[in-house]
């Protein structure tokens, strides 16, 4: 039998939690009735790594803008050349011939952190899981802690890494100009595996199904394994292949310096089709509503069937086609070197508007959240647009807002409702 005043304790100990409970239940209740702000509602579209995503389709969700208005610009002390930004929640990370990697706030251009390299940075930033991945001329690759800027890790290669790393389940894939394609643990740096082609590899790879495709300037694209690094199988072009592959509905889209597009089986690398052009591919395709756009040293960028290889129309610039397209919501946008940034109708090839800038944009389009971000030789990086939903500010998980009456009145419901139940559980005991 329980002694009546340990009996006591437990009666009061499982009043004070119904009054707790009840309180809570209330508080629930009210929050749930709440109406959710618009960023609670949400959600964007982020541009995490070069091209978009793994298989480097260079299409987002998210709106693209329809005029060349500046949101911001920034200027960095060197050309940012082929290096591209990236996006993710709020932060703009790009890299300078200066040396540096950038973490820029992408609504206003505000300065967070920068992090000096021991040479140029060709290649575009990856991020993932808070880590920023680059590669640089000093023959490193380099993770940096996206919070703070600072160095988690670095593992050198045997020769310059122009290529933009790839992460996917904890691995980075990334090329050297030493020849090598490598696999490197995302936490740790270290190598998993490394597969020798037979000339340097400026290429970005592209993973799909546990399949790491990329070109190598032995004239051959490849596929390998993603655990083994083993070769899956090959296909050797007419040139040099420094564009980086993108995957789409069963096939392989990659250019060549043999002047060429090629679509490739995933399965087994044999020709689907191919397309001429008057000049270099180096740029990496753009895929879309199946339509590949990618662009050439001939001046254009070309539009073309992703089933056929027939071409849907061209555009030509004043000068090489270098970057590569990015597609949101019926527009693509490039740059190229006539200095310029291009807003084309996907469907129709014709000007929506165009950007001069000062110098040569090889640098690759990213589009987030209502903002065209790109990189131009003239050391600016420019921001295009109106940011369209309400972003979490840097480094920090958005908060849900409470405005002041909202949380007098949440008070005042948990008080109220504890305070009936207290009086109902006094009125049983006086029964």
């Amino acid at each position: 039998m329980i002694p009546s005043a340990n009996l006591s304790k437990m009666n009061n100990m499982k009043r004070i939690l119904v009054i707790f409970l009840v309180g809570l239940l209330c508080m629930s209740i009210f929050v749930a009735l709440t109406p959710k702000t618009e960023a609670q509602q949400s959600t964007v579209d982020w541009w995490p790594t070069f091209h978009h995503d793994q298989s480097h389709l260079g299409s987002s969700t998210s709106t693209g803008p329809t005029t060349n208005t500046i949101l911001w610009t920034y200027v960095t002390g060197g050309a940012i050349d082929y290096s591209s930004p990236v996006v993710v929640d709020g932060v703009v990370y790009v890299a300078s011939d200066d040396h540096y990697l950038y973490a820029l706030n992408a609504a206003n251009d505000a300065y967070i952190w920068s992090y000096k390299t021991g040479s140029k940075m060709d290649s575009s930033p990856a991020v993932d899981s808070g880590i920023v991945y680059v590669g640089s001329e000093d023959h490193k690759v380099y993770a940096i802690n996206a919070t703070t800027g600072t160095k988690i890790w670095s593992y050198t290669t045997g020769d310059q890494v122009e290529s933009s790393p790839a992460v996917v389940n904890g691995i980075v894939y990334v090329g050297s100009d030493d020849g090598k394609v490598y696999a490197l643990n995302a936490q740790t740096g270290t190598k998993e595996w490394s597969y020798s082609t037979g000339n340097a590899v400026v290429s970005s790879p592209a993973v799909a199904d546990g399949v790491v495709y990329v070109g190598s300037e032995d004239n051959n694209v490849y596929a390998l394994s993603a655990a083994s690094g083993t070769k899956i199988w090959s296909y050797t072009t007419g040139g040099s292949v420094d564009s980086s592959p993108t995957v789409w509905n069963g096939s392989v889209f990659i250019g060549s310096d043999d002047d060429s597009v090629y679509a490739l089986s995933v399965q087994t690398g044999t020709r689907v089709w191919s397309f001429g052009t008057g000049d270099y591919v180096d740029s990496c395709p753009a895929v879309a509503n199946g339509v590949v756009y990618i662009g050439s040293e001939d001046y254009n960028l070309y539009a073309l069937n992703a089933e056929t290889g027939s071409k849907i129309w061209s555009y030509n610039t004043g000068n090489q086609v270098e970057s590569s397209p990015a597609v949101s919501s019926g527009v693509v946008y490039v740059g190229s070197d006539d200095d310029n940034v291009y807003a084309l109708d996907a469907a129709t090839g014709t000007t929506i508007w165009t950007y001069g800038t000062v110098n040569l944009v090889d640098s690759s389009p990213a589009i987030a959240n209502g903002v065209l971000y790109i990189g131009s030789d003239d050391n600016t990086v420019y921001a295009f647009g109106t940011i369209t939903i309400p972003q979490p500010t840097p480094y920090a998980p958005p908060i849900p807002e409470f405005p002041t009456q909202t949380l007098a009145l949440a008070i005042t419901l948990f008080t109220a409702c504890s305070a009936f139940t207290l009086i109902a559980v006094k009125k049983k005991r006086i029964n």
